[in-house]
């Protein structure tokens, strides 16, 4: 397992669409596992391939060291609840920045396990916003992109002087 680079924000692979995995296979499980140490090193509670410059549709999540890490293979959330709540979200991309951002409260999820074999999964709370967070940034959608104008500007603002 190895530690990847991490893409910084404004970098312009956080705002494509990553590809749909077709081959589960050893390259896939190592990237997975790359994915994992990179997270845990950053540190986080969720990354995608896109994060180190992949164009995979690949999420790795750990919300808990209880529960332990969990792979998602081309993710797609088939249900939504009416129900929104709001939750602050950052990104190992912009580290140090957080904001909070409404999202459905429960959602169901679809996607294929480390074989290939579909899987189906129902979440709320924390792990309904990780999964919303995860396959926005999959599509291209960078978590700011979910904040009001005026707090995107004034996060990049802050970001910007940060990183002088």
């Amino acid at each position: 397992m190895t530690i990847r680079p991490i893409v910084r924000f404004p970098d312009a692979r956080l705002q494509q669409k990553a590809e749909t995995v077709t081959q589960f296979d050893e390259a896939l499980k190592t990237l997975c596992n790359d994915l994992l140490e990179t997270m845990r090193a950053a540190p986080g509670i969720g990354i995608t391939a896109p994060h180190i410059g992949v164009l995979r549709r690949v999420v790795v999540l750990e919300l808990s060291p209880e529960t332990g890490p969990k792979f998602y293979i081309n993710p797609e959330i088939i249900e939504t609840s009416e129900e929104m709540i709001r939750h602050q979200e950052g990104s190992v991309s912009m580290s140090g920045m957080v904001d909070d951002v409404e999202r459905h409260a429960k959602i169901r999820l679809r996607y294929q396990d480390l074989n290939g074999q579909e899987q189906f999964e129902e979440s709320e709370g924390l792990p309904a916003v990780c999964h919303q967070h995860e396959v926005d940034q999959l599509n291209g959608i960078f978590w700011l992109q979910r904040l009001s104008r005026l707090k995107r500007d004034r996060l990049i603002k802050r970001y910007s002087k940060l990183n002088r």
